[in-house]
């Protein structure tokens, strides 16, 4: 079980699905995407600068 906390924090609920991820001595919970497109969609958003796409077109 996990407690009433932790769910909230999450957004879950039971019945819900969740990834576990384990770093050393660290166990990471997320809830699991039902459309992984969806929940990676605008990850890179704001990584280079205006226009970086097109000036590097241009340089081709």
């Amino acid at each position: 079980m996990i407690p009433r906390e932790a769910r909230q924090a999450l957004r879950v609920k039971a019945g819900d699905r969740l990834l576990v991820a384990v770093r050393d001595e660290t166990v990471i919970l997320l809830p699991k995407p039902k459309d992984y497109a969806q929940a990676l969609r605008g990850i890179g958003k704001g990584l280079y600068p205006l226009h970086h796409l097109k000036r590097e077109r241009q340089s081709w």
